[in-house]
């Protein structure tokens, strides 16, 4: 691994002051290569394996605009405190739980093929709540859903209903 290089005396030396002899000190590079090779390579192989999960959504152009019916369209609404409001059409918002949600869903899309849920979400409500609703459209296998901002009609239709 290390090796010291011992110089040989040359003769005799005059005066008072002794020489020092210089050691060379050579040292074997290649167990420590050896050891940064090989975590090199632990750590590429394991994070090659670790994928960040992420969700693949879709925006159409901003300038585009979609007609829709509105007995085709089911407004879902995220208040601040997490609570979900439900409509489809004119229909005033109904709250429902989040154990009965899953039944809406399902049972909302079975009666209307077409139906397209919107999530409005409000901007004092938990990220974790958006995510929540659409982690379950996912499982319960709806793919025509949206996204758009809570309006303050959105918010007074919630105040005749008595959301916070």
């Amino acid at each position: 691994m290390a090796d010291v290089q011992v110089a040989e005396k040359h003769g005799k030396q005059k005066g008072k002051h002794k020489k020092k002899r210089r050691l060379g000190v050579r040292i074997d590079m290649t167990p420590m290569v050896d050891v940064a090779f090989l975590l090199l390579t632990f750590f590429m192989l394991t994070t090659a394996f670790s994928r960040p999960q992420a969700m693949e959504i879709n925006l159409p152009p901003s300038d585009s605009k979609v007609e829709v019916a509105e007995t085709n369209l089911m407004t879902l609404r995220v208040t601040p405190d997490g609570s979900i409001y439900w409509n489809i059409g004119t229909k005033p918002p109904q709250k429902v739980d989040w154990s009965n949600f899953r039944e809406l869903i399902v049972n909302s899309n079975k009666a209307n093929s077409r139906l397209i849920t919107l999530i409005k979400v409000s901007r004092k409500a938990k990220y974790q709540d958006m995510i929540n609703i659409i982690d379950e459209l996912n499982v319960d296998n709806v793919t025509r859903f949206s996204l758009a901002p809570m309006t303050p009609e959105d918010d007074q239709a919630l105040a005749k209903v008595g959301a916070k």
